[in-house]
C-alpha cells in the first residue's frame, strides 16, 4: 500500500533544501569572500522559486510548494522577519546620533537623499519606457518614491554582520558607519509610512500613532523594572502587539515591528545575548523569510527588461550612495579614502530592501517585475561590499580608529 505524502512532511522536505542547499553550495564552493552565506541563502531562495527551478521542474514545484506549504513557510517567514526588523530597532544608538548631530546628519542625510534622487530619477526611466512596474494601487509618486527610497535603504542587521567579518564593527569607524545607518533606517521607515497612507484608513493610523506613543512611554517606564529574562518576554509580546496594531491601521507589520524596537534601550539587554539572539534568528528561520521571497520572483514577467532595469537600479544605487558619501566628506574634510569606505560599507542592501520591496508589492505599489529587479539591484549590490572594502581596509589599515 503506497504511502501518502502528508503536508507535515512536504513541509520539512521544503526546510530540509531551505537549509541544506545554500549551505552546501557556500561551503563546498567557499563563496564567503564574494557571496557570504546570507547572499547565498537569498540567491538560493530565487533559484528554488517558480522563477527557475519551477520554471524548469514544475512538477518538483508544484509537489513540495503547495499553497499549504508556502502558506506555513509565510507564517514562519513573518515572525522571523518581524523579530529582526525589531532588533535593528533595538540596535540603534539614538543618544550618540544626538551628540554627534551635525556629523551624523550631514553624512546620514546625504547618503540617503542623493541615492533616493538617482534612483528616483531611474524610476521615471523606467515607466517613462512602459507599462509593467506600477502595480494596480501603486500611484506615480509612490513607485518613484518607493523605487528611490529602496535605491537608498542601507540593511542595518546584514551591515552589523558585515562589519563583524571585517572586525571593525566595535572600532570607531564600526559606530561611526552604525550611526549613518541608524538614521536612514528612521528615514527609511517613515518614508514608507508615507507611501503607504491610506486616506479612507487615516483615523486608524492617527489613532495608532498616538496609542503606540502613550503604550511606548508606558513600555520605558515598565522595562526597567524588569529582570532582563523577563524583559526578553514582555518585549516579545510588544512586538506583536505593535505589528499587529500597525497592520490594523493599514501601514505594515513591518512599520510596527520596526517601531517596536526602536522604543526599547539597547542597555536593557546583555549585548552578548542580543547578538547570540540575532545570530540564531539569522541561522534558523530567516533562511525561510529568504526562501518565501524567491518564491515570490517571477521571471516570467517583464522579460529581459527586468535585467535592464535592475542594471539600471544598481547604477542608480551604488552611484548615488558614493556621490553622497563623497560630498560629506568634502564638507567634513575626511581623509582620502575615507568616504569610499563609508560609502561601500553602506550599499550592504539585501536584507531590508527585500523587506521594503515586499511591502511594496504586497500592498499593490509595485509589480512582481519591479520586485524581482529590485531584487536583484539588492544582492548585487550587497556582493560588492566586502570586495570593495576589504583592500581599502587594509590599505588604510589606521582610518578604523578614527571616530569621526
Amino acid at each position: 500500500m503506497g504511502h501518502t505524502v502528508t503536508i507535515t512532511e512536504l513541509f520539512l522536505i521544503a526546510m530540509l533544501i531551505i537549509f541544506a542547499a545554500p549551505y552546501l553550495v557556500w561551503r563546498v564552493f567557499k563563496t564567503d569572500y564574494w557571496a557570504p552565506l546570507v547572499v547565498v541563502q537569498i540567491v538560493g531562495g530565487i533559484i528554488l522559486g517558480p522563477g527557475v527551478l519551477g520554471a524548469a521542474f514544475p512538477g518538483y514545484y508544484a509537489f513540495v510548494f503547495r499553497p499549504e506549504v508556502v502558506q506555513a513557510l509565510n507564517g514562519v517567514a513573518w515572525w522571523a522577519v518581524m523579530m529582526f526588523v525589531w532588533i535593528a530597532g533595538v540596535e540603534l544608538d539614538l543618544e550618540e546620533v544626538w551628540r554627534r548631530r551635525g556629523e551624523t546628519g550631514v553624512t546620514a542625510g546625504l547618503a540617503l537623499a542623493t541615492p533616493l534622487l538617482f534612483g528616483a530619477a531611474a524610476a521615471a526611466v523606467m515607466l517613462a519606457t512602459g507599462g509593467g512596474w506600477a502595480g494596480p494601487e501603486g500611484r506615480t509618486w509612490q513607485v518613484v518614491l518607493g523605487i528611490g527610497m529602496a535605491c537608498a535603504v542601507t540593511a542595518l542587521p546584514i551591515l552589523v554582520l558585515f562589519m563583524e567579518k571585517l572586525e571593525i564593527l566595535r572600532r570607531p569607524m564600526g559606530q561611526r558607519v552604525l550611526r549613518y545607518a541608524s538614521l536612514d533606517d528612521i528615514a527609511i521607515w517613515g518614508v514608507l509610512a508615507v507611501i503607504l497612507l491610506d486616506w479612507e484608513r487615516v483615523g486608524r493610523q492617527g489613532a495608532f500613532l498616538v496609542a503606540f506613543a502613550v503604550a511606548a512611554f508606558a513600555m520605558r517606564k515598565l522595562m526597567p523594572r524588569l529582570v532582563e529574562r523577563d524583559r526578553w518576554f514582555v518585549s516579545l509580546i510588544w512586538l506583536a502587539l505593535a505589528g499587529l496594531a500597525a497592520d490594523w491601521a493599514g501601514l505594515h507589520y513591518m512599520v510596527g515591528a520596526f517601531l517596536a524596537g526602536a522604543v526599547m534601550d539597547a542597555r536593557w539587554f546583555d549585548q552578548a545575548r542580543m547578538d547570540q539572539f540575532r545570530d540564531t534568528i539569522l541561522m534558523a528561520v530567516m533562511p525561510v523569510f529568504f526562501l518565501s521571497t524567491g518564491l515570490r520572483t517571477n521571471w516570467d514577467v517583464g522579460g529581459v527588461a527586468v535585467f535592464g532595469a535592475a542594471a539600471l537600479l544598481l547604477f542608480a544605487s551604488v552611484s548615488g550612495k558614493l556621490v553622497g558619501v563623497h560630498i560629506a566628506g568634502r564638507i567634513l574634510k575626511w581623509a582620502k579614502g575615507e568616504a569610499a569606505i563609508i560609502g561601500w560599507l553602506l550599499q550592504t542592501k539585501a536584507l531590508i530592501m527585500i523587506i521594503f520591496a515586499n511591502i511594496l508589492l504586497d500592498k499593490g505599489v509595485i509589480t512582481n517585475a519591479a520586485f524581482t529587479a529590485l531584487l536583484l539591484m539588492a544582492v548585487g549590490s550587497t556582493m560588492l561590499t566586502i570586495p570593495m572594502v576589504s583592500p581599502r581596509l587594509r590599505k588604510m589599515a589606521g582610518l578604523a580608529a578614527k571616530s569621526g
